[in-house]
């Protein structure tokens, strides 16, 4: 499913992706606050693209690439994960390069990933997010997300572990 808004296009992630993936997923600053440090080798950036490329063949998850409209510049990366139908609900998350920084295109993704939730009836949206990602937490908080939890500990990286806070929107 290919989605659209004034300036990007948000259309599934493809195979191919993985290089322009590698590009952000291997910048210290980007890779930061994720759970693994920034990505020295490209092939295994093109096997966590390739995963989430069969997670979306099997209808459990939709992962979108987020690229400009008038361009088609790649700018990132926007998805709908860990779904339960049943329950109505599953996981956002986002990444976008650098280049994108500070020019609104996170928070249109995403505008435009949790409209598209609420049509797929979804009612229940999650983010999780490393503290002090004061970025990721301000977009969040723009899309009308609530701090639900805090996980102590949640993460082992670097030889330390990272606490973690737990976002939450119902539609």
């Amino acid at each position: 499913m290919i989605l659209q808004t004034q300036r990007l296009t948000l259309r599934p992630l493809a195979d191919a992706d993985a290089a322009a993936m590698h590009a952000i997923m291997s910048d210290v600053e980007v890779m930061a606050h994720w759970d693994i440090d920034a990505i020295e080798d490209p092939d295994l950036t093109g096997l966590i693209v390739g995963a989430q490329v069969r997670e979306a063949a099997r209808d459990e998850g939709f992962y979108w690439a987020v690229t400009r409209l008038d361009d088609g510049a790649f700018l990132g990366c926007a998805d709908l994960s860990d779904l339960d139908r049943w329950h109505q609900r599953a996981e956002i998350g986002f990444i976008f390069g650098r280049h994108a920084w500070g020019q609104g295109y996170g928070l249109e993704a995403m505008r435009s990933v949790v409209v598209q939730a609420a049509a797929m009836d979804l009612r229940r949206l999650t983010a999780r997010t490393h503290v002090g990602n004061l970025k990721s937490e301000a977009l969040l908080t723009k899309l009308g997300f609530e701090i639900e939890g805090y996980l102590r500990g949640h993460i082992q990286r670097g030889g330390e572990r990272r606490d973690c806070r737990i976002w939450g929107l119902l539609l």
